[in-house]
């Protein structure tokens, strides 16, 4: 049998979009031009790949088995076969899935948006949450840019440091810990609230306090960092998260951000991609746009001109 190689970009823009009339308009062809090329899916693979529910279209557990695997090889095609064209950003035609912290997403993710979309407007982003767990979908081509606090251990993956967050301690207005001097000892004798995906109680603050003979009590563990704002905000909870990803936050709500009284690591900030997208000029110019987006967090407001 002859396989027609188009139709693994068919599947791909199919699955993508979820609907005949959307892969259609991705891929500049006609309506009926695409239902056609789903026809000649389901005969080949043997699988129906989208079947109606009301008034949209599902993917069967099949398709979603081969959605991975069919979006990776349409990259690597699109990859060895233009790697060496002229980055063209008025005619890109891509979407790209950025998987952030969602404090960073907060901060920045609309500056990173509307940049895109000035320079590429035919470039359209998935700002997607973080996973509770480890997985996958960086190597399977799921995701095209991540952000991380540590480095990667796996060897395909790269990564970029894009910059250095500092801790602060966020507090309600009025919370007792802003009237005084802080302590190592009042900090530690807070109850606190931690910032974790996975519902984890401790982090290397405890750490920093064991190595100074004290403790400190945390009472609850919070999925996301809007999530712990608000509660830090409605108690007399404590947390502790980095200072210029979650500024913008900490201001609408009105907290107080105090300083450390003892001395906190900083909190690394990377972008990881995989290796396949290391020649690959569009996801270059993301990584670019986005490293540029997310280092602004950092540089301090300019000074006010003298009148």
């Amino acid at each position: 049998m002859q396989l027609d190689l188009n139709l693994l970009t068919a599947l791909d823009a199919l699955l993508e979009e979820g609907s005949v009339a959307g892969a259609a308009a991705r891929l500049h062809v006609t309506a009926p031009a695409m239902s056609r090329s789903l026809g000649r899916i389901r005969k080949v693979t043997g699988d129906e790949i989208l079947v109606r529910t009301g008034r949209t279209m599902v993917p069967t557990t099949r398709a979603l088995a081969m959605r991975a695997e069919a979006h990776a090889l349409v990259q690597r095609a699109h990859q060895l076969l233009s790697a060496q064209q002229e980055l063209d950003l008025a005619a890109l035609d891509r979407v790209f899935t950025v998987r952030w912290h969602d404090a960073l997403t907060a901060a920045c993710g609309t500056a990173l948006t509307t940049a895109v979309h000035r320079q590429a407007p035919g470039v359209r982003l998935r700002l997607s949450a973080e996973s509770g767990t480890d997985d996958a979908e960086l190597r399977r081509g799921e995701v095209d840019l991540e952000s991380s606090s540590g480095v990667p251990t796996l060897p395909d993956i790269r990564h970029r440091l894009v910059g250095k967050d500092r801790l602060v301690v966020a507090v309600r207005p009025g919370h007792p810990l802003a009237a005084e001097p802080l302590t190592p000892e009042r900090y530690a004798a807070a109850e606190h609230l931690t910032v974790s995906r996975r519902g984890s109680l401790r982090d290397p603050i405890d750490e920093v306090l064991t190595a100074r003979g004290l403790e400190r009590r945390v009472v609850a563990a919070g999925p996301t960092a809007a999530f712990a704002l608000q509660l830090v905000l409605e108690t007399d909870l404590v947390v502790t998260l980095p200072e210029a990803v979650t500024r913008t936050a900490r201001e609408q709500l009105g907290l107080a951000a105090l300083r450390p009284p003892l001395p906190l690591p900083d909190v690394p900030l990377y972008l990881l991609w995989h290796q396949r997208y290391d020649n690959d000029r569009a996801h270059a110019w993301l990584r670019e746009l986005a490293g540029e987006t997310v280092q602004a967090l950092f540089t301090p407001p300019a000074a006010p001109s003298a009148a």
